[in-house]
Order: structure tokens, then C-alpha cells, then sequence
């Protein structure tokens, strides 16, 4: 096997340092796409997904779907059962990756991670994002506080039982206070809901 090529060598080392790359990052870098092409045919690196790739050898966390989902949808907001899965809130295992756009953006067509897409708009949309660092990469993620409001919201497609145990399990755990639960249940227009839960947990 012929040794890497200095392009080839930066390649690799900006995705061992990041975990996954975008193709566009190899294009903003200065380096040609063939590049990316050469590296997969010599098993260098694997793509985990449009225009998205990793090294052979990669070392992600268990939140590795996170990674990829805030490659391939940089505008959305990683979101409900994801998002407590990650804050270590209740029990839920996700099979898919929870991520909210604005209503309006289009829905991203990508083959990895699996999505399940919330559409959200207004405060609904904007209050409660957070910055998380995962395998060195920036992930926008909602609160805790914002998430538990967002179950009740969405308690259809999350399930009644799902948003309960977030609203337990968080002041439980003290990673958010009824008032922060609160003020987001305004946000999301699902006070009148989650009032009766909330009075029966003082």
C-alpha cells in the first residue's frame, strides 16, 4: 500500500480530530474531492452518510448519531427522546435521531443517521437551545427544561408515558426546576397541560 500523500495525511488527521467530516470541510481545506474518493477505495475512511466520513478505525462516543446529525443538518436542533437520551433523562433507548427545523426548511434527505424530523416554529423553535461538544464536534441540543415541555407538546408522537417519566426523572435528578419547565410549557403553548402534572409533583 502506498504511503498517504500530504493531502491525504491532513484528510485523515481532521477526521480523527473532528470524528466525522463533511465533504465541503475537505473542499473549504483546499483539498480536492478525489482525495475523499482515493481514501474510501484504500479503506481509509468509510462514509457514514452524504458527504459525510469518518476514519476506518473511528472512535465515537455512544452519541456518535448526534455527530452526524449536526454534520448533516447544521440548522436543526437535536430534540425529544434524543435529547433526554443524552441529558441521562429517563429510559428511552431512540432507534432514530430526534432533530427540530423551522417550519418552512425543507427536510433533509440524508441516509445517515436515520431522522425523526419536529417541525417547530417561534419561541417553540428558538428558546432552550444549548451547546454541546460531543467527540469534538458542536451539537445544538434543547434543555432539559425545554425537552420535558416539547414531550408534553408532541406527546402524540413521543407517547403520554414518555413525557411523564421526563418530567419525573428531570426534578428527580434536579437537571431543570418546574419554573424553567415552566416558562418552556408557555413557549410551547402547552401550560394549560402540563399545570395538572406539575401541581401533583409539589
Amino acid at each position: 500500500m502506498t504511503s498517504p500523500t500530504p493531502a491525504s495525511d491532513r484528510v485523515l488527521k481532521m477526521a480523527t480530530r473532528a470524528g466525522v467530516i463533511h465533504a465541503r470541510e475537505v473542499r473549504t481545506a483546499g483539498i480536492s474531492h478525489e482525495y475523499l474518493r482515493r481514501m474510501l477505495s484504500a479503506g481509509q475512511l468509510v462514509r457514514v452518510g452524504r458527504g459525510l466520513y469518518m476514519p476506518a478505525v473511528g472512535n465515537l462516543s455512544e452519541h456518535s448519531s448526534l455527530v452526524l446529525c449536526a454534520k448533516a443538518v447544521p440548522k436543526g436542533v437535536v430534540c425529544l427522546i434524543s435529547a433526554l437520551r443524552f441529558h441521562g433523562v429517563g429510559t428511552q433507548l431512540p432507534s432514530e435521531t430526534w432533530v427540530a427545523i423551522q417550519r418552512g426548511d425543507a427536510v433533509p434527505r440524508i441516509h445517515a443517521p436515520r431522522l425523526q424530523v419536529i417541525r417547530m416554529s417561534g419561541l417553540s423553535f428558538s428558546s432552550g437551545q444549548e451547546l454541546h461538544t460531543v467527540d469534538g464536534v458542536r451539537v445544538k441540543m434543547y434543555s432539559v427544561a425545554k425537552t420535558v415541555a416539547d414531550c408534553f407538546k408532541f406527546r402524540a408522537r413521543v407517547g403520554l408515558d414518555v413525557a411523564l417519566e421526563a418530567l419525573r426523572e428531570s426534578i428527580r435528578l434536579k437537571k431543570s426546576t418546574r419554573d424553567d419547565i415552566w416558562r418552556h410549557a408557555n413557549h410551547c403553548r402547552v401550560a394549560n397541560i402540563i399545570r395538572p402534572y406539575l401541581e401533583a409533583l409539589a
